[in-house]
């Protein structure tokens, strides 16, 4: 288990003495008490977020307002994306709850509920708690946003675009054109997203926490990186720790293009500062291959074995992927993937689904999940691959090879262990070893 960020620690320590909770608990479990000190812990550090905490606690000490225990909900959601700490929710959740008891049916309480909920991958939930927002406020802009999200993670594309398109309509901005682009990104439309990143990164502009602009340049750069452009991917990754220092998004970022480049070394120094600013299973993952194409097998299969206790408590998601990808335990893979898919079907998960139930030998479920996953053309090389090796084992050969060639010529070296394989796969086709 991971050790909490110390501010998640410090709102442990305040859950009346107890075990600290998951950061997926009910919020109905926490007492009002509970709740108000939850929202009122220090926030430490001295970042714009950390400043408008402090300054919002302050003002309710004076006199508090259900209007500013959201304001105070939405600033500790700010510092938890900043720090890629999920514990930090809790904060956020506690102010929704006492902005609800001072003002019962409070739109922006409900609607900072909703975005608890999303973070806290209660997905489902996120959705109903937006749409009943909605109901009474059509006009709502986070509880729009939060549908967007929520339905994009429940495979529901339509309703994710018919969301994110009311948002940019009401108030485009950042927030709006940033989904709007990966809704793009996600249809096949490569240049209008970069097009609609360009215009988020420039709405973004000036702010006074510039995180969020931060976070835009890094998506924009991942659109660069599955295209094989490391140089502008790269360039990203610069421009983002610019504007944030040591910023876990940036930093996995261009550890990729690094590792990609084939700058093992420099690409294991970069990765071991993400891994320290966002301890996530997917850093890890990425570190512990940095290590062993660096020469360090010990220190990859240490890293190895605790991502797999981390991603247990926190990631079943990419612990599900990890497994499958490297064989390592495929029965646990499937029983994780399986738990996510009846929870949120989207994009993603089909993918690392379909993969764990190819490595599980279930080829006709795999191909109906990876079906599923590609049905949009999302131009990702890893679902690219995992589209044509399932192709193949079925002995579509013509289609799967299409595909694998497909995920190389986009990026060659899009993963260190899954290009290779992508590789190995053309190369022992009957059809790729007659090519010139």
């Amino acid at each position: 288990m991971r050790i909490p960020h110390a501010t998640s620690l410090s709102l442990c320590l305040l859950l009346l003495g107890s075990a600290c909770r998951s950061s997926t608990s009910p919020i109905a479990e926490r007492s009002l008490s509970e709740a108000r000190a939850l929202a009122l812990a220090p926030a430490g550090g001295g970042r714009p977020a950390d400043r408008e905490i402090l300054r919002i606690q302050e003002r309710l000490g004076h006199g508090p307002t259900a209007d500013d225990w959201v304001l105070l909900g939405q600033a500790w959601v700010q510092k938890a994306r900043a720090s890629g700490d999920p514990g930090l929710y809790l904060a956020a959740e506690g102010a929704s709850t006492a902005a609800l008891a001072m003002v019962p049916g409070h739109a922006g309480a409900l609607g900072l509920r909703a975005l608890v909920l999303l973070n806290q991958h209660q997905f489902a939930r996120a959705r109903e708690q937006a749409l009943t927002v909605l109901a009474r406020h059509p006009e709502d802009l986070l509880a729009l946003a939060t549908l967007s999200d929520a339905a994009l993670e429940m495979g529901d594309l339509p309703a994710a675009l018919d969301s994110a398109q009311r948002l940019v309509d009401l108030k485009p901005g950042l927030a709006a054109y940033g989904r709007a682009a990966h809704l793009r990104w996600v249809t096949g439309d490569v240049a209008g997203a970069k097009r609609l990143y360009a215009r988020a990164i420039e709405a973004g502009r000036g702010a006074r926490d510039p995180e969020p602009v931060a976070w835009m340049i890094v998506q924009a750069g991942l659109i660069f990186w599955n295209e094989g452009d490391l140089d502008g991917a790269l360039a990203g990754a610069h421009e983002a720790l610019t504007l944030v220092p040591e910023y876990g998004p940036a930093l996995v970022l261009q550890g990729r293009c690094l590792l990609g480049a084939g700058d093992d070394a420099g690409a294991r120094r970069v990765l071991e500062r993400a891994y320290v600013a966002q301890p996530l299973v997917e850093t890890g993952w990425l570190l512990a291959d940095a290590r062993r194409h660096a020469g360090d097998g010990g220190g990859a299969e240490q890293l190895e074995n605790r991502l797999v206790r981390d991603g247990r408590q926190g990631d079943p998601l990419m612990l599900g992927l990890f497994l499958a990808s490297r064989q390592r335990d495929v029965a646990e893979a499937v029983r994780l993937l399986e738990a996510e898919h009846r929870a949120r079907p989207g994009i993603a998960v089909e993918d690392a689904y379909a993969w764990a139930l190819l490595r599980a030998g279930r080829l006709a479920e795999a191909r109906a999940s990876i079906d599923r996953a590609t049905a949009h053309g999302t131009p990702e090389p890893r679902l690219l691959y995992h589209a044509g090796a399932i192709r193949l084992a079925q002995g579509e050969e013509e289609v799967g090879i299409a595909l694998i060639r497909r995920a190389l010529a986009l990026n060659p070296r899009f993963d260190p262990v899954a290009s290779s394989e992508a590789r190995t796969l053309l190369a022992g086709s009957g059809r790729e070893a007659r090519r010139p």
